[in-house]
């Protein structure tokens, strides 16, 4: 049997006071159920940023370009930006290519929250395919196929 891995990593100092105001800060601003979605965030920005960091030691560019076009793809980076663009991405950017996110600022959902209800109970489909998952990351093709089916 199949062992499931953890997609991310508890903060190493529990209690700290300026990263809970912060995680407030996020949670109520992208409308987040609990902080794991945070940390499930941030887990992905540090594996961009780890993979940044080796290609601009090993320069090699069939590496590199994958992973501009990947983050292009994803709506995270604009053409033409480089490896150093990707270090100074932040968890903000990764939260805002949601698909919650994006119910929200296309109009489709009053609030953010009304937008992961209406995704939860199966009322988005993107790319004519319904879609329950509030966490998707919608590349940029497939942003504007995002709607809502009563």
């Amino acid at each position: 049997m199949r062992r499931l891995k953890r997609k991310y990593k508890r903060p190493k100092r529990p209690w700290d006071t300026k990263r809970i105001e912060e995680e407030k800060q996020l949670m109520s601003k992208f409308g987040l159920r609990r902080k794991k979605e945070i940390w499930r965030a941030e887990e992905i920005l540090r594996n961009f940023r780890r993979r940044a960091r080796s290609l601009i030691a090993k320069k090699d560019e069939n590496e590199i370009k994958i992973l501009t076009d990947k983050l292009i793809q994803l709506g995270l980076l604009q053409k033409g930006c480089g490896l150093e663009d990707i270090l100074s991405l932040t968890v903000s950017d990764i939260l805002n290519r949601r698909l919650q996110t994006i119910v929200h600022k296309k109009g489709l959902a009053k609030t953010v929250k009304e937008a992961r209800q209406k995704i939860v109970h199966g009322h988005i489909y993107v790319n004519g395919r319904k879609n329950i998952f509030p966490s998707y990351l919608v590349p940029i093709d497939k942003e504007n196929k995002v709607e809502v089916k009563e």
